[in-house]
């Protein structure tokens, strides 16, 4: 089974590729979505970030407040550095644990999406990095109409991320995704039929 994992910048498509790759029958996971469910009461990430932030953490139902755990984390390097320290190696287990499933139910391949796949050191569980890329007038344009963020809004989200030639050294294929989705879905096929 082949480990490939999927990153890119905000608004450079990813979502429609992995809407794809499900499409044609490929095991995907989303590390962000798989992170959510392991904060969920009852797991031992949620025990742990209570533990961590306190019991008025947890909001409606026992979920864990977002907003009140963002507003805490996102003003505090060191408060953020305590959540992904939680968070983080939980995900990458689950992960490690979920392959070996997939690869023992006999999956051919597994696509793994996540924002900081390379920062946080998905290379040595994947078999190859694909690089989703789009021109940035396109992301800004996908960005403006799909989740109608403001231009201010925009460039302060691709700022923070990871440049252009950050994904290019640490990856090793780009898929092209400025244009129309045929073009893309050529170059992914072509891709899978070298695996």
């Amino acid at each position: 089974m082949k480990v490939i994992g999927i990153t890119g910048g905000i608004g450079s498509g990813k979502s429609r590729v992995l809407e794809y790759l499900k499409s044609i029958g490929l095991y995907v996971v989303e590390a962000d979505k798989l992170a959510k469910e392991l904060m969920k009461p009852g797991t031992k990430c949620y025990k742990e970030i209570i533990e961590a932030f306190g019991a008025d953490i947890a909001g409606e139902g026992g979920f864990l407040d977002s907003v009140k755990l963002a507003g805490i984390v996102f003003s505090d390097e060191k408060e953020l550095g305590k959540l992904n320290g939680i968070v983080h190696p939980a995900v990458k287990e689950y992960i490690r644990q979920d392959i070996a499933a997939a690869g023992a139910r006999g999956e051919k391949v597994y696509a793994l999406e996540a924002a900081l796949l390379i920062e946080d050191g998905y290379r040595e569980i994947c078999d190859e990095l694909w690089y989703i890329y789009a021109d940035k007038e396109v992301r800004i344009k996908r960005l403006k109409e799909g989740r109608g963020m403001t231009g201010e809004k925009i460039k302060e989200v691709i700022k923070n991320q990871s440049s252009d030639n950050f994904y290019r050294e640490n990856t090793d294929c780009i898929i092209d995704n400025s244009g129309d989705f045929e073009g893309v879905i050529e170059q992914i096929n072509e891709r899978l039929n070298k695996m």
